[in-house]
């Protein structure tokens, strides 16, 4: 996780896709979200989703 004054000296920079990417991948990261299907305002169906992305290389290899 990024300290304050880090965040602080990003905000302004623009970033290219790829360096976010790269950045994203080297600490990893947490998707959440939730998917709801509905008729007629009834929830018939709820999925919560979670994934972790990260890289894995042959220093830390994946855990399965």
């Amino acid at each position: 996780m990024a300290d304050h004054s880090e965040e602080e000296s990003l905000a302004g920079r623009q970033i290219a896709l790829i360096d976010l990417l790269d950045r994203l991948l080297n600490g990893g990261a947490v998707l959440t979200g939730d998917v709801v299907l509905s008729i007629a305002e009834v929830d018939l169906v709820h999925i919560n989703l979670r994934a972790v992305i990260r890289s894995i290389t042959p220093d830390s290899p994946a855990p399965w």
